[in-house]
């Protein structure tokens, strides 16, 4: 299968911004060994204002565009520099993509990363994609990592988006208000009532919540492309995906 995985700030770091260690080292793992068993995968990942807060000492997150942009700067290195190292030990490449929505937008470019993607899944690199937060500056232009995933999938054909956060799926209610919310396995139709569970933002380092997240199953759903909403506590839950198993929101795009 061809899988873009989208992982959050909340499943990359720790509150204080600096970064949990053993959840990536673990993801990257899982992530290795689902190439090694011959799956293409594109990774979109957040986290580089949330790191580059945390490598800078900021209190919290800055709320003007230029500190932003300086953290997503020294975010980012740091960011890459890890995957770099985690995934060389497995014997995998990764290849940085930093992208603006003006990139996708404009068919001459677009066409072009697609190009770009194409060639690096056909060399058996592995595309670690995020919106290039240094100059872009509508939330910083696609919006939220959430849709520039869902972007990224149907462009490159993907058969499944997997967008690991920090809560299992979508909920009937909010769980951390009403006991009784239970977890909507599969949504076959996104509508009003689907849109209406979705609440706020997400963690206080990152941009995204479930709004974005329907908004990112809508873009999915509509081009045929499945998308999945998982827990990133435990990266594990790939391998229970690819079986059928495990506890997620499936958003089907009929292709599974």
């Amino acid at each position: 299968m061809r899988l873009v995985i989208k992982v959050g700030t909340s499943t990359l770091a720790h509150q204080s911004g600096k970064l949990n260690i053993r959840r990536v080292e673990e993801l990257c793992k899982v992530i290795s060994d689902l190439k090694n068993a011959g799956h293409q995968i594109v990774l979109v990942s957040s986290g580089a204002i949330g790191m580059g807060i945390g490598k800078l000492n900021l209190p919290g997150r800055p709320s003007d565009m230029p500190t932003k942009q300086a953290a997503a700067a020294v975010g980012q290195c740091e960011l890459m520099y890890t995957y770099d190292k985690l995934f060389s030990e497995y014997n995998h490449t990764v290849a940085q993509i930093l992208i603006t929505g003006d990139d996708i937008e404009n068919k001459s470019r677009c066409a072009h990363f697609i190009n770009t993607m194409e060639k690096l899944l056909e060399l058996g690199a592995l595309p670690v994609i995020n919106e290039n937060d240094t100059v872009a500056t509508a939330e910083i232009a696609v919006g939220d990592n959430d849709t520039l995933a869902a972007i990224v999938a149907v462009n490159i054909g993907a058969d499944l988006l997997i967008l690991l956060t920090d809560i299992d799926g979508l909920y009937s209610a909010d769980p951390k208000k009403n006991k009784n919310a239970h977890l909507i396995k599969t949504v076959e139709n996104i509508n009003d009532d689907i849109r209406a569970l979705a609440g706020g933002a997400g963690s206080s380092l990152g941009t995204g919540g479930m709004a974005t997240k329907i908004h990112a199953a809508e873009i999915c759903t509509q081009k045929g492309t499945d998308m999945i909403i998982a827990n990133g506590s435990r990266p594990e839950i790939l391998y229970d995906i690819l079986q059928g198993e495990g506890e997620y929101t499936l958003f089907s795009g009929k292709k599974l």
